[in-house]
C-alpha cells in the first residue's frame, strides 16, 4: 500500500470516527401524525444515522431499509415471547418471516428478545428459552456471527450500584439474569441496557448535580478507586459491567439500547437540557467510559420522534424526540460534529447514591 492509499484510509477510518460510528437512534411509531416509513429512512440517512431500533417487526419500516446500509436492531415483542420459547417451529417461522426474507439487503444487527423484562412478572419464564430458539434458527441459517440475539435490562436489576466498581446484580434477581448472560457470553453476544440519567435526576434534583446528569460536569463528581467520573451515564455502564464481571460475563459487551432526554413534561425537561444531553452523549460515547477507555459504546438514543399517542400517566412520554413529527428539528443536534460541553449554570452538587439506580423509564410501544 502506497502513501496516498494509506492517506485515503486514514482519511476514511477519521470519518467513520467523526460520524459516530457507534450511534444509533430509536425508531418508535406510536403516533398518528408520524412520516411514512421510506420518510424515516431517507431522514436517517440525511443525519448520517447508522443504526435504527425498533420495538416490533413493521413490515413497511423493513421494506424501506433494504439497501440503506442502516443497521438494524429489531424487538421481538413481548407477546411473542411464550409461543416463540414454547415451539421450535414457531421460532423458525418468526426468523424467517421477520428477518431471512428480507436478509441480506437490510443489514440486521440484534434481535432483542424481549423489551426490560421484569425477573418477577410472567414473561420472565420464557425470554431465555425464546433466545435460544431464536438464536438456533438464526445459527442454522449460518449467520450467528452476523446476527446476535440478546435481550435488555434497566439498571434496576441492581442490587448495588455504588461505587460502580461495586456494580452487582440483586440476589433475588440472579436466577434470571445469571442463565442469560451465560448465554450472552457463550455466543459472543451483547447485554442490551436502556439506561437514564434524566430519572435520577428527576427523582432528586436537590441532590444530583445537572451537570453531572448533562456530561457538563468540569471536575470528578464521584471517585471510585483510581477511576473518576464526570457524569452519571458513565458510572452505570461501568456498574453493569462490574455486576457482569462477577457472575462470569467479563467478556460480555454492554450495548445501551435506549438513553435519552425529555423535553417537555417533567423536572429538568426542557429543549435546551435535552439538547445538551443529547448532543454530549453523541460525542462522549465515542470515547468510552472510565473503566474501559477508548472503547466506544453503542448507543441508540430514545428517541426519533415526539409519539402523541403514548397513553400514560406521564406526558413527557410524549417529549422524546429529537425530530418534530413534520421531520423538522427540535433542536441543532448534529451527529458528527464536536461536543459543545458549555457547564451547567447550575453548582456542582454532590452525587446522591440513594438516586443511583433508574427506576422509570419512557414506554417505548
Amino acid at each position: 500500500m502506497d502513501a496516498t492509499q494509506l492517506l485515503v484510509v486514514g482519511l476514511l477510518i477519521t470519518c467513520l470516527n467523526r460520524t459516530g460510528a457507534q450511534l444509533g437512534v430509536c425508531y418508535g411509531m406510536n403516533g398518528n401524525n408520524l412520516p411514512s416509513p421510506k420518510e424515516v429512512v431517507d431522514l436517517y440517512k440525511s443525519q448520517n444515522i447508522t443504526r435504527m431500533r425498533i420495538y416490533y417487526p413493521n413490515q413497511a419500516t423493513i421494506l424501506a431499509l433494504r439497501d440503506s446500509n442502516i443497521e438494524l436492531l429489531l424487538g421481538v415483542p413481548d407477546s411473542d415471547l411464550q409461543g416463540i420459547a414454547s415451539s421450535n417451529s414457531t421460532a423458525i417461522n418468526w426468523v424467517k418471516s421477520n428477518v431471512l426474507a428480507y436478509f441480506p439487503s437490510v443489514r440486521f444487527r440484534y434481535i432483542c428478545v424481549g423489551n426490560i423484562i421484569s425477573p418477577d412478572s410472567s414473561n420472565a419464564q420464557f425470554v431465555l428459552p425464546a433466545m435460544q430458539n431464536i438464536h438456533n434458527t438464526i445459527a442454522s441459517a449460518g449467520l450467528q456471527n452476523q446476527i446476535k440475539v440478546s435481550t435488555s435490562i434497566i439498571s434496576g436489576l441492581l442490587g448495588t450500584s455504588y461505587p460502580p466498581s461495586q456494580g452487582a446484580f440483586r440476589d433475588d434477581v440472579r436466577s434470571f439474569i445469571d442463565p442469560i448472560i451465560t448465554f450472552l457470553a457463550d455466543n459472543g453476544a451483547p447485554l442490551l441496557a436502556n439506561l437514564y440519567p434524566y430519572f435520577s435526576y428527576s427523582s432528586n434534583p436537590e441532590a444530583i448535580s445537572l451537570s453531572y446528569a448533562l456530561f457538563s460536569s468540569q471536575s470528578v463528581m464521584v471517585q471510585d478507586g483510581k477511576l473518576g467520573y464526570h457524569n452519571l451515564f458513565d458510572a452505570l455502564v461501568d456498574a453493569i459491567y462490574s455486576a457482569l464481571e462477577k457472575v462470569g460475563g467479563s467478556t460480555v459487551e454492554i450495548v445501551v439500547s435506549e438513553t435519552g432526554w425529555p423535553s417537555a413534561g417533567g423536572t429538568g425537561a426542557s429543549t435546551e437540557n435535552a439538547r445538551a444531553y443529547n448532543s454530549n452523549l453523541i460525542q462522549h460515547v465515542k470515547g468510552g467510559t472510565p473503566k474501559r477507555p477508548g472503547k466506544a459504546i453503542e448507543t441508540y438514543v430514545f428517541a426519533m420522534f415526539d409519539e402523541n399517542q403514548k397513553i400514560t400517566n406521564l406526558e413527557l412520554e410524549q417529549h422524546w424526540g429529537l425530530f418534530f413529527p413534520n421531520k423538522q428539528p427540535k433542536y441543532a443536534i448534529n451527529f458528527s460534529a464536536d461536543p459543545t460541553n458549555s457547564p451547567s449554570t447550575e453548582s456542582n452538587k454532590p452525587y446522591c447514591l440513594n438516586y443511583y439506580i433508574i427506576m422509570h423509564l419512557p414506554s417505548p410501544l
